[in-house]
């Protein structure tokens, strides 16, 4: 599948950071994770960590599907906000995932500092408001995560144009996000992974699978076999080749980077994320090498060649909307790029064991939560292979549509 055209940020940025080999023989073990990007690279580091012997293995070079397009963003807010959420879901359920986001940017922080990846900041995150009739929408959202203790701010028109020097009529200060670098983050999941004896594979394709109640057999490209006990898909949107039913609607994103600028540390008060309500939404941050990213302008369809045909219009439209907020920016255009995004019914992702498939385990981190939810699913997946209870299953399994 064709996931991202252009000229992503962080692939140019980092290069082909490693090489890896492809399988070039049959082999054993206990998880086989079938997708080497950040989903995959935090799975292994999870099942690493409990014992079990890993493979991984990925179609592609390492990273270069949907992993290198990010903008790697880190939120515990939800493509759908709670105040809707909870409507769809259930109130307690609702919660539970903003939480489950929410201390997956801390534990993401911690696996930084593991592995030795400096690439890694904390940041604040402004929701603003795209316009005067998302206000009161916005006053009921911040009711709702106030009253679950999530750290938040409601500011004024005044006070968004002070602190942070662009206009709108009302916004949502959240005191727990986050930013890194998803491409360079995953390679070094692996190398850190490898040192630990997993087995990391690219450019070997799953030309067939049979999944059976004592395990499964894994086929290449090539003819190879790999047998393990367990499999986690870690395919991302791909996963359409592997689910009988629809679970996602595939759209399309659009991302430009601008040169690095000087002249200041912080273009905006602490160069928080901003985003605002708009739908589809504008997403905003500073690089770490002074650059700042805008992406949005989404697409409802997946049709490559339709989507890069869009690349050169939505990059100056993206230009537009922030030179609209920050007209004292300069903003020159030097990388833009499309990638393909999966939206569910609930903005949830689809995380745990796929009854039709014995001995299967799927980690879909759909929408633009898809590092954070990543986290969470090699979690629960690792709980659920280690065979012990995991009361969030509940929350992302295949179960509930």
């Amino acid at each position: 599948m064709d996931l991202e055209s252009g000229m992503p940020y962080s692939l140019v940025k980092n290069g082909l950071m490693y090489n890896y080999p492809k399988l070039e023989n049959s082999l054993t073990a206990d998880v086989v994770i079938l997708g080497a990007g950040i989903s995959g690279a935090l799975s292994a580091y999870y099942l690493s960590k409990a014992g079990f012997d890993c493979v991984v293995v990925d179609a592609r070079s390492i990273g270069l599907g949907s992993t290198c397009a990010s903008t790697s963003l880190l939120q515990y807010e939800i493509d759908v906000p709670l105040c809707i959420l909870q409507k769809k879901i259930g109130y307690k359920k609702a919660v539970r995932a903003y939480e489950l986001c929410a201390q997956s940017i801390l534990k993401l922080q911690d696996i930084a500092d593991d592995i030795g990846f400096k690439d890694f900041q904390l940041k604040n995150s402004l929701y603003y408001a795209a316009s005067n009739k998302h206000v009161q929408f916005l006053k009921e959202e911040f009711a709702i995560r106030k009253e679950n203790n999530f750290e938040v701010s409601f500011l004024e028109k005044e006070n968004i144009k002070d602190d942070f020097g662009f206009e709108a009529p009302a916004a949502i200060l959240s005191e727990l996000g986050g930013q890194t670098d998803a491409y360079a983050f995953t390679h070094y999941l692996h190398q850190y992974n490898i040192k630990n004896n997993c087995k990391v594979y690219e450019r070997t394709t799953a030309a067939k699978i049979k999944h059976n109640k004592e395990g499964v057999h894994l086929k290449t490209g090539e003819g190879y076999i790999i047998k393990s006990k367990k499999l986690v898909y870690a395919t991302g949107y791909e996963v359409v080749n592997f689910i009988n039913k629809k679970i996602v609607d595939l759209n399309s994103t659009y991302v430009t980077a601008s040169e690095p600028i000087s002249g200041s540390d912080n273009f905006w008060k602490e160069n928080v994320l901003i985003w605002n309500t708009d739908n589809p939404y504008l997403y905003i941050r500073k690089t770490f090498d002074g650059r700042i990213m805008i992406g949005g302008r989404d697409e409802k369809f997946y049709n490559p060649a339709k989507r890069d045909k869009l690349i050169a219009q939505k990059a100056k439209e993206l230009q537009k909307d922030f030179k609209n907020l920050f007209p004292q920016i300069e903003f020159k255009p030097q990388f833009n790029w499309t990638g393909t995004f999966g939206s569910t019914q609930d903005g949830l992702p689809f995380i745990g064991h796929y009854k039709p498939l014995a001995n299967s385990f799927f980690s879909l981190g759909f929408g633009g939560n898809g590092i954070t939810f990543s986290l969470v699913a090699a979690e629960i997946i690792t709980d659920l292979i280690s065979g012990n209870d995991n009361k969030d299953a509940a929350v992302f399994s295949f179960e509930r549509i």
